[in-house]
């Protein structure tokens, strides 16, 4: 089900939106972790593995992290005053559980029909570039996209705009031919920034509250919603 966020409400709660006429669409940029992928099990290993290392005994504070997901690992670092040296050691747990990310219900079907669509696809994820090609390619997922970009790949990460500006700039595509989907703030805060219509993924979230406050134009229930935004590219 697709909740709009711009309709009027109806009473009883938010309305379910009766689609308007949809702007042609010819890009889908999408964020990597909570959207493609369920990274939360791994990220979780690899942090935890890391402040063990660096910081020392006691739990890590993984809830608080995950707060700021979409942001690149050292800004996280600094707003949360851990030692930026637990980067080494996150990375390199990252990359030897990375076999054991699953990929999300419905994305592989999602995935295939916006490319039969004529749709262009990019990831634009907190994460290095260089780790998210390496997690997409050993997930199979990789030939779909036509560009994946990391929070080192651009001037300003996520919630700036840069990063979907560059996306667009990629593909040649104009703001209001695209959609961004994520499941955090910062991804709902760069589509905006961006001029991009924004889209909130909810198949991994356990409490939305903070996501919706950040005002995506759209909710998505599951990955599959996202076909009924996204009709075939005129001449395809």
């Amino acid at each position: 089900m697709i909740q709009d966020r711009t309709a009027a409400p109806v009473t009883g709660g938010t309305a379910t939106a009766t689609q308007p006429p949809q702007p042609v669409r010819h890009a889908v940029i999408f964020d990597l972790d909570g959207v493609l992928v369920d990274s939360f099990a791994v990220m979780y290993e690899a942090f935890a593995i890391a402040y063990k290392e660096v910081v020392g005994d006691g739990p890590a504070p993984f809830d608080e992290y995950r707060r700021h997901l979409g942001r690149y690992f050292p800004d996280i670092m600094r707003i949360m005053g851990l030692p930026l040296e637990m980067e080494e050691p996150f990375v390199r747990e990252s990359y030897r559980l990375a076999s054991q990310v699953p990929v999300f219900d419905g994305i592989v079907e999602l995935l295939t029909t916006l490319r039969v669509r004529g749709l262009r696809l990019a990831v634009a994820t907190g994460k290095s570039g260089q780790r998210a090609r390496s997690l997409l390619d050993q997930l199979g997922l990789l030939p779909f996209f036509d560009h994946v970009i990391g929070s080192d790949e651009v001037a300003r990460p996520k919630p700036a705009p840069d990063i979907v500006e560059h996306a667009l700039d990629l593909m040649g595509f104009l703001p209001e031919q695209a959609i961004m989907v994520g499941d955090a703030p910062t991804d709902i805060a760069s589509a905006h920034g961006a001029g991009v219509t924004s889209a909130g993924a909810l198949w991994a979230l356990s409490e939305a509250e903070e996501l919706l406050a950040a005002e995506p134009a759209v909710v998505l229930a599951r990955p599959t919603d996202l076909l009924a935004l996204c009709p075939s590219v005129p001449g395809n």
